[in-house]
């Protein structure tokens, strides 16, 4: 599967990722750096999504066992998401 759309912070501004993403038909979600040219494409409403996952990426991680990666098998360590999902939801 390939995904639709590609999200990324100001890093990853560069016409050479652009061009390579545009190329396997992904359409970046990134904004441009004050030395470039703005995107009249920027999607604002899927730039902000991102953010909401890098939150709760961040939220996960206070749990040291998700965030050193302890479980070798990857259906362990989804559980261990799952649990740890579970938690900041109570």
């Amino acid at each position: 599967m390939r995904p639709r759309r590609l999200a990324g912070d100001k890093g990853y501004s560069s016409p050479t990722a652009r061009r390579r993403l545009r190329q396997r038909w992904i359409s970046p979600v990134i904004p441009t750096r004050k030395d470039q040219r703005s995107q009249p494409t920027f999607d604002r409403e899927a730039y902000r999504e991102r953010n909401k996952v890098e939150r709760l990426i961040i939220c996960l991680k206070q749990f040291r066992r998700i965030a050193t990666r302890y479980e070798k098998r990857a259906a362990n360590y989804l559980a261990m998401v799952n649990l740890g999902m579970i938690m900041l939801w109570l």
